[in-house]
């Protein structure tokens, strides 16, 4: 059978390597498994220690995602096993993993580049959160819309929500909005814009950089890299949605509960399509969820990455033994 994860490495000018992680799932639009974030992981550490590899690049096989989430149906089915009010091992078992696998990639000393096209959301956007460089394309359409099924922004969510403008974490986190490139910068979460079509002439390029090494340099080289083909294709990312409510979004960073963020959310009045999208997830999502991820990002300030997930790990477990989780993936399997 196929590997769901598949590695190789391509060899520069200099002799140095570059390693290519893809996610080989595209039936599943690269949905994680267990079995994924383990055998990632275990590259990664060793590309890590590996003094030939000069830079990482992780992708997702196919052209719809990079990844959507992680498998949450397998999720399910544990939880449902274990019963309510009681935790599931494989449920703290996969968290566990995951987020370990999360915070590899967010203090990886060596260039890492995250090719975010398509989807991402989820355990796809925890990946691509961590990354030094995260590339995203007029494709990508990232979203963490957990409160749809009864969880909230995990994968590190506790950090790199509270990393963006003002309120725009919170909204995001509420309304499991869907957001492209130029949100996806604006917010924090993207680092360079280049064309879908650009990729082959990405690396090929890079394969021509004589690396060194040293970290710092070669981040900047890459950096360099990306910077060159973002020039060139800037003129066709897509206009952003959610810059045009940045007034909003400070209003909203102020709202003390839960509650009033929630209402003025939905009484907001506007006519933009996208913004009346949010609401309507909002109004449909877990209320529990909801209050939950308010708590959740005013408790994760000022929390260090490692206090995040580790904070993030009980909630999680907690949501699948006792919250709305199973149910909430029970209605979106059955849509």
């Amino acid at each position: 059978m196929t590997s769901p994860v598949l590695f190789r490495t391509l060899e520069s000018i200099n002799d140095k390597k570059i390693a290519i992680a893809t996610l080989n799932s595209e039936k599943s639009l690269n949905a994680l498994s267990l079995e994924m974030v383990d055998l990632l992981y275990s590259q990664l550490v060793a590309w890590k220690d590996d003094s030939d590899i000069a830079l990482v690049i992780l992708e997702g096989a196919g052209e719809k995602a990079f990844c959507a989430g992680g498998d949450v149906v397998q999720l399910y089915k544990a939880a449902k096993q274990a019963g309510p009010g009681n935790i599931a091992k494989d449920v703290e078992t996969f968290f566990a993993r995951e987020y370990r696998l999360d915070h590899l990639i967010h203090t990886f000393q060596k260039p890492f580049l995250l090719w975010g096209h398509g989807i991402v959301m989820g355990g796809g956007l925890g990946l691509l959160a961590g990354a030094s460089h995260r590339v995203v394309t007029e494709k990508s359409r990232i979203a963490m819309p957990e409160i749809t099924i009864g969880l909230y922004p995990d994968v590190g969510g506790s950090h790199f929500l509270n990393n963006m403008p003002n309120g725009c974490g919170l909204f995001l986190g509420l309304t499991g909005a869907s957001i492209n490139a130029a949100d996806a910068k604006f917010v924090k979460l993207a680092d360079h814009f280049v064309s879908s079509n650009s990729k082959v002439a990405v690396v090929e390029e890079l394969l021509l950089v004589k690396w060194g090494d040293t970290n710092i340099l070669n981040h900047q080289k890459l950096t360099d890299v990306l910077k060159g083909f973002e020039d060139k294709d800037k003129s066709i990312m897509p206009e952003g949605n959610i810059a045009k409510f940045e007034d909003f979004m400070m209003d909203l960073d102020k709202c003390e509960s839960a509650n009033t963020a929630i209402v003025n959310i939905l009484d907001h009045k506007s006519e933009d399509r996208w913004f009346n999208k949010a609401q309507a997830s909002l109004a449909h999502g877990s209320p529990l969820s909801a209050k939950l991820i308010h708590k959740q990002i005013k408790e994760g300030k000022g929390l260090s990455l490692a206090a995040a997930f580790k904070m993030e790990l009980g909630l999680s477990v907690k949501c699948a033994a006792e919250g709305d989780f199973p149910e909430g993936v029970s209605r979106a399997i059955n849509r």
